[in-house]
């Protein structure tokens, strides 16, 4: 990699600012955080890539346009609680806008630590979004995650309202999916 601020700055404004991301306190904080501190050394010269790099088995970061555009859905404020689930490079971005961010990377991603949470991030697919993490939401609270089942997966954002949980499709978005959160086959009428 020849000189990384040139390639954040690169990326920010060839990936990022180009697909509709607005929010200022996203681009300040890509141009400064160095993606690469989050993949092993042997992968840095991906950190930049308009791809996913996986930086454990079966784990990767987000598409740097994806991250972005998932971290403005889901809107975090100062102030507010996230819980990052397989999202270390997310996490950072958010904590650098003043958000208690707590990183759950463990084995069993579905059994999310306790606390109700405003802001949700994954950097996985899942095939849906399961029912823990949608519990886990504060209300008021927003989940992103890619939900894929098949070659293209769409980015989600989900609402805690008083009245139940709402989502709606963001963005078609191919990460990977996280082991154990597949599809289920099965036959059907």
């Amino acid at each position: 990699m020849a000189d990384p601020a040139t390639a954040r700055l690169n990326m920010v404004e060839s990936q990022v600012r180009t697909n509709d991301v607005t929010d200022v306190r996203i681009h300040d904080a890509m141009r400064t955080l160095r993606r690469e501190d989050f993949v092993p050394g042997h992968r840095a010269f991906l950190a930049y890539a308009d791809m996913e790099v996986e930086y454990a088995a079966g784990r990767s970061l987000l598409k740097p346009r994806d991250v972005a555009k998932l971290i403005q859905a889901v809107r975090p404020m100062p102030g507010e609680r996230a819980l990052a689930i397989a999202a270390p490079y997310a996490a950072a971005l958010i904590e650098s806008m003043d958000v208690a961010v707590t990183r759950f990377d463990g084995e069993d991603l579905s059994a999310v630590p306790a606390g109700e949470f405003d802001v949700i991030v994954c950097e996985g697919a899942v095939a849906r979004a399961p029912d823990s993490w949608l519990r886990a939401l504060a209300l008021g609270g927003r989940l992103g995650v890619v939900e894929r089942d098949g070659p293209v997966g769409k980015a989600c954002l989900y609402v805690r309202a008083q009245d139940g949980i709402g989502r709606r499709d963001l963005f078609d978005a191919t990460p990977p999916v996280l082991a154990g959160f597949e599809a289920r086959r099965g036959f059907a009428f």
